[in-house]
């Protein structure tokens, strides 16, 4: 049965546009392009992934060093040793501590002297 829509005969069956002569050889074309596309994209996915684990790898193995260097030193504490490197650390944080104490009774000062002169 055919049906009428906006002044047009509609015959019931496949919707849309009829397929028009493809040329093959430009279908292929296109085929084989998208195909070259398809495994360039994929290849810099991987290179991408790749990287991204190497990356990944030596953060592990830095993380892996720096966990054991901690190791060896609470071993050391555990026996009564103190390594340098903590010694460093400490002496460095009281110089960093006196330094800023140091400067902030300058700045102080150097405020309380400018509000006395009139």
């Amino acid at each position: 049965p055919s049906q009428v829509v906006g002044g047009k005969v509609k015959k019931p069956g496949k919707r849309g546009r009829k397929p028009a002569k493809i040329d093959l050889k430009a279908k292929l074309e296109r085929s084989r392009q998208s195909a070259r596309e398809c495994r360039a994209r994929k290849k810099l996915r991987y290179q991408y992934l790749e990287e991204l684990v190497s990356s990944r790898e030596r953060a592990i193995c830095a993380l892996r060093e720096e966990l054991e260097m901690y190791k060896q030193w609470c071993m050391a504490m555990d026996q009564g040793k103190i390594p340098s490197e903590i010694k460093a650390l400490l002496t460095g944080e009281e110089q960093g501590k006196a330094q800023q104490n140091s400067t902030k009774l300058a700045k102080a000062g150097k405020t309380e002297a400018n509000s006395s002169n009139p």
